[in-house]
């Protein structure tokens, strides 16, 4: 059993009289592919945004690593290896692919007023962050469009270069809000074959929300459903994708 790199203990999100998340517990397992499921308003967007730091749980808390990351802001939450990507991908559309991922390079000493003034002391760091760049868009096949604006990428091909921008901020674990939502069945599966991929040869944590369940469950270790904001379900995909509380859920 893999040990868990993030917990989520009692979290509970309000707005107003609404429990978005109430009362929630998971176990995210390192170095696995997490499948959140439910139906609309079942929390799960909420539930990750306040993972992510973007909202402030009302109670409960989040550990990362062993931390207690609990309401601490985005970019501290980023640095610490934990990254969110959207559902609707929003790169720097007139710059090229490359740049959009150097953009989120964290290690540039060249950015620093001082640092700047010594190019001797930064031109290692840049080259390496390029060469890193080529090694994760060869690995998410877009290597090949380096140069190109990213106005110019499909929506299969901007969710990957999503998961490239936090794969270059050294994420260790990804949360992915709907990563096949608003691409055609071949491209969602090939989503999820890159995503398989980093699981295994980088070692990198997943926790995705997807409605497109024929094709996420396919590649998913472990599962969870939620309904109300509580958590109704988990286990092995499968298993949850046909508990009878999962499929009354969904029908109403």
């Amino acid at each position: 059993m893999a040990r868990s790199i993030l917990e989520i203990k009692s979290l509970t999100k309000c707005f107003g009289a609404l429990r978005a998340v109430d009362g929630v517990n998971m176990n995210v397992p390192e170095k696995k592919v997490t499948l959140i499921i439910g139906p609309n308003g079942s929390g799960k967007t909420t539930l990750i945004n306040c993972i992510a730091g973007l909202y402030k749980p009302d109670a409960g808390k989040v550990i990362y690593e062993g931390k207690d990351i609990t309401g601490k802001p985005p970019h501290e939450i980023v640095k610490m290896g934990l990254v969110r990507t959207f559902q609707i991908p929003m790169p720097f559309q007139r710059l090229t692919v490359l740049e959009n991922m150097l953009v989120s390079y964290q290690h540039n000493p060249g950015e620093s007023v001082l640092w700047s003034l010594f190019k001797g002391k930064w031109l290692k760091s840049e080259l390496e962050a390029v060469e890193r760049a080529f090694e994760l868009l060869t690995m998410l096949e877009l290597d090949h469009l380096w140069n190109r604006p990213a106005y110019e990428l499909s929506g299969g091909q901007l969710k990957l270069l999503e998961i490239g921008r936090a794969l270059m901020t050294d994420a260790k674990t990804i949360l992915m809000d709907e990563p096949a939502g608003s691409v055609n069945p071949v491209l969602a599966h090939n989503i999820f074959e890159h995503i398989v991929k980093l699981r295994d040869k980088l070692g990198i944590t997943f926790v995705i929300v997807e409605h497109r369940l024929d094709i996420a469950v396919k590649y998913a270790d472990y599962a969870y459903a939620m309904a109300a904001g509580k958590v109704i379900s988990q286990g092995e995909p499968e298993k949850v994708l046909n508990d009878p509380k999962v499929i009354e859920s969904y029908l109403g």
